[in-house]
């Protein structure tokens, strides 16, 4: 149990950190936020869990292909934001999409790597 709570601490503290950075420099905290910080805090607690060094590896290129669709988020939010449209709008139509290109994207996956 006491390793969950220093996991939660951990990527807690690094989310906070990135919003509070993103409220006094957006910049540095957007370069914080696009870290694959989530991803590498992942890799290094399955690491320390003793999973296999396979599993690892399949978890690192599913996470490859899995970034491209989450990138339409980045595209349409600020694109909505910048015409007008309020944030919650903005928000719900871009994870909308990119859960789309997630659909779209596992199923290509499928198909690619079936034949």
């Amino acid at each position: 149990m006491m390793q969950f709570l220093v996991k939660v601490l951990v990527s807690a503290l690094v989310i906070a950190g990135a919003s509070e950075l993103a409220r006094r420099y957006s910049v540095i905290g957007a370069l914080l936020a696009a870290l694959p910080l989530t991803s590498i805090l992942a890799m290094i607690w399955l690491w320390r869990d003793g999973v296999p060094a396979a599993q690892i590896a399949d978890f690192s290129s599913s996470i490859f292909w899995l970034v491209l669709p989450s990138l339409l988020l980045f595209i349409v939010m600020p694109l909505m934001l910048r015409a007008g449209y309020g944030f919650w709008s903005s928000l719900g139509a871009g994870c909308a999409l990119t859960v789309l290109g997630y659909a779209i994207g596992l199923y290509a996956l499928r198909l690619w790597t079936q034949g």
